[in-house]
C-alpha cells in the first residue's frame, strides 16, 4: 500500500497551466538576458526610461487636448498609427522573444487553442505592450466624457492593447515561413520595401493635409480610421461621449470581432506551421557552383589583393546573398533616395535633405561582427592583434563605402537637380560626406563595443533575446555621437551663410570629404584595439542567437 501511495500522489499532482509556464519563461528570458552583463542592463533600463518619457509626454499632450474640438480626431489617428506600427515594425525592427517564435515549438505536444492563449498572454509582458496600454489610456482620457464615455473607455483601453498585440503576433506567425525560407525572404524583402515606400506616401500626405488647414483637414481621415480596429475602440469612446450610443456600440463590437478573427487567423497559422512541410531546403541548381565560381573570379579581379580584397568580397557577398543583410541594404537605399526626392517634388525640400541618405547608409556599418552571426568564429581565428582587427574593420568599411559613397553623391546631385539649386550642391555634398564618415567611424566603434546577435532561425527577429536594449542604445548612441561630430561642419556652413561669404561655400566639399575620411580613420583606430581585446566577448555575443 505504501508503494502505491507515491504513484497515486504523482497522478493527482496539479499540472501548471501552459499560460503560466510561458509567462514565467518570458520573465526568465528577460531576467537572464539582463544578467549577462552590466552594459545590457544599462541599455535596457535606458530604453525603458526613454519609452516611459515618450509615453508620459504623449499622455500629457492628450490630457491638455481634453475638451478640444479635434481631440477625437487626434486620438483616433494616433491609435491607428500605433496599430500600424504593431503590424509592420516587429518584422523589420530589432526584437527578441523566444516565447513568441512558433518555429521553436513544432516538436512539442501542444494544442493550438491553449498555445495561442499562452502566447497572447506572454506577449503582453514587456515594455511595448505596457507603453501601448499607457498611450491607449491617454487617448481615452482625451475623448472620454460622461458616464457612458468612461465606461466604454474602461473596456476600450485593454481591448485596444490586446488587439494590437494579437495583430502583431498573427502577422508574424503568418509570415514566419515566408521570412525563414531563402526565396521567401527575398519576396519579403520586396514587401518590406513596398511598406516602407507606402509609409513615406502616408507621411507626405499627412504633411499636405496639415498645411491645408490644420487639424480640421484630418477629420475625413479620422472618420475612416475610426472604423478600423483597434482605433475603432477609441472612436467608440468618442462616439459615446457625444451621445452616439449606437455608433459607439458598433465600433466596440467591430473591434472585439476583429480580435476574435485575429486570434483565429493566428491559430490557423500556427497549425499550418506545425503540421505542414517546409519547402525551404530545395537544392541548388546543378550549374550554380560554376556560375558562382565565375562571378567570384570577376569580383575578385575588381577588388584589391590580400586580406583587404578577401574581406571586401565576403562583405559584398553578404549583401547579395544574406536575406536580412540584403533587406537592410535595400531598405536603406530606397528610403535614402525617397525622402530627399519626395520632399523636393513636394516643393518643401532642400539639398540638405541628402544628409538623410547618409544617415540611413551609415547605420549599415553598425554591428559589423553581428552580421556574421555564429560564423564569426572563423573570422575570429584570423584576428590576434590590433593590426588584424584594424585590417578587418578597414576592409569592411571599404566594402560599405564602395556602394554608399557614389550613392550619396548621386542622391545629392539628383536632389539638387530636381530643386534647381545647383549653387548649394558643394556645401550639401560636403555635409553629407562628413556625416557618412562620422557614422562609419562610430559604427566601427559600436561594432567593437556593443555587438549583438542577429538570429537566422527566425524571420521576424533581428536581435537575440536580452539584447534588444543593447541594439537600440548602440544605434541611437552612435547616431547622436555622429551628429555631434558633424557640428564643426554645420557651424562652418552657418557661419559662411551668416557672414555672407558665399564665395567660400564650395570649400565645404573638400572639407567634408577630408573630415569624413579623418573620422573614419579615427573610428577604426579606436575600435581596432578594443575589438582585439574583447574578441572572446564579441564572439559570445554574436553567436548567442
Amino acid at each position: 500500500m505504501s508503494a502505491a501511495a507515491p504513484s497515486v500522489a504523482s497522478a493527482t499532482a496539479p499540472v501548471p497551466s501552459l499560460t503560466s509556464v510561458f509567462v514565467r519563461l518570458k520573465l526568465s528570458l528577460l531576467r537572464n538576458g539582463l544578467r549577462q552583463s552590466g552594459g545590457r542592463t544599462v541599455a535596457y533600463v535606458l530604453s525603458a526610461v526613454t519609452g516611459v518619457v515618450f509615453a508620459a509626454g504623449t499622455v500629457l499632450a492628450f490630457v491638455l487636448l481634453r475638451g478640444h474640438a479635434d481631440a477625437g480626431t487626434v486620438a483616433v489617428l494616433l491609435t491607428g498609427a500605433l496599430s500600424l506600427g504593431w503590424t509592420v515594425m516587429p518584422l523589420f525592427l530589432p526584437s527578441g522573444d523566444e516565447t513568441l517564435d512558433p518555429s521553436r515549438l513544432v516538436m512539442l505536444p501542444l494544442q493550438p487553442r491553449p498555445l495561442v492563449r499562452a502566447l497572447l498572454v506572454a506577449s503582453l509582458v514587456g515594455i511595448g505592450p505596457v507603453l501601448t496600454l499607457v498611450l491607449a489610456s491617454g487617448a481615452s482620457v482625451a475623448v472620454a466624457h460622461g458616464a457612458a464615455g468612461t465606461v466604454l473607455a474602461v473596456l476600450a483601453v485593454p481591448l485596444t492593447t490586446v488587439t494590437c498585440v494579437a495583430l502583431s503576433r498573427a502577422v508574424a506567425a503568418a509570415n514566419v515561413r515566408l521570412l525563414t525560407s531563402r526565396k521567401g525572404r527575398d519576396l519579403a524583402l520586396l514587401s518590406g520595401l513596398v511598406i516602407a515606400i507606402g509609409m513615406q506616401f502616408v507621411n507626405f500626405a499627412a504633411q499636405r493635409l496639415g498645411r491645408a488647414g490644420g487639424l480640421e483637414s484630418l477629420e475625413p481621415a479620422s472618420a475612416v480610421v475610426g472604423w478600423l480596429p483597434p482605433a475603432a475602440a477609441i472612436g467608440a469612446v468618442d462616439s459615446a461621449s457625444r451621445g452616439d450610443y449606437a455608433v459607439a456600440a458598433a465600433r466596440l463590437l467591430l473591434t472585439a470581432a476583429a480580435l476574435a478573427a485575429l486570434v483565429h487567423w493566428w491559430r490557423r497559422s500556427l497549425v499550418r506551421l506545425m503540421v505542414e512541410p517546409d519547402g525551404s531546403t530545395i537544392g541548388a541548381a546543378p550549374d550554380a557552383g560554376a556560375r558562382d565560381k565565375a562571378d567570384s573570379g570577376l569580383l575578385a579581379r575588381l577588388l584589391p589583393g590580400g586580406r583587404t580584397g578577401t574581406v571586401m568580397e565576403r562583405s559584398l557577398r553578404y549583401i547579395w546573398r544574406d536575406p536580412k543583410t540584403k533587406a537592410a541594404w535595400v531598405t536603406s537605399l530606397a528610403i535614402g533616395l525617397i525622402v530627399p526626392l519626395f520632399n523636393a517634388f513636394q516643393g518643401a525640400g532642400s539639398v540638405y535633405f541628402a544628409c538623410f541618405s547618409s544617415g540611413m547608409l551609415g547605420m549599415l556599418m553598425y554591428n559589423q561582427f553581428g552580421q556574421d552571426t555564429s560564423a564569426f568564429w572563423m573570422v575570429a581565428q584570423t584576428i590576434s592583434t590590433a593590426a588584424d582587427a584594424y585590417a578587418e574593420l578597414r576592409s569592411r568599411a571599404l566594402a560599405l563605402l564602395t556602394i554608399t559613397l557614389p550613392f550619396t553623391v548621386l542622391v545629392t546631385g539628383v536632389t539638387a537637380g530636381v530643386l534647381g539649386d545647383w549653387a548649394k550642391l558643394p556645401e550639401a555634398l560636403g555635409l553629407a560626406l562628413g556625416l557618412l564618415g562620422a557614422m562609419v567611424g562610430t559604427g566601427a566603434v559600436t561594432s567593437a563595443n556593443f555587438p549583438y546577435s542577429i538570429p537566422q532561425d527566425s524571420g521576424y527577429k533581428n536581435v537575440a533575446p536580452g539584447q534588444a536594449g543593447l541594439a537600440w542604445i548602440s544605434i541611437f548612441g552612435g547616431m547622436v555621437t555622429s551628429g555631434v561630430l558633424c557640428s564643426p561642419l554645420i557651424a562652418a556652413t552657418v557661419y559662411l551663410h551668416v557672414s555672407d561669404q558665399q564665395s567660400l561655400l564650395w570649400l565645404l566639399l573638400p572639407a567634408g570629404l577630408l573630415y569624413g575620411a579623418l573620422l573614419i580613420l579615427a573610428g577604426l583606430k579606436l575600435a581596432a584595439p578594443r575589438a582585439a581585446k574583447r574578441l572572446p566577448e564579441i564572439l559570445a555575443a554574436v553567436s548567442k542567437g
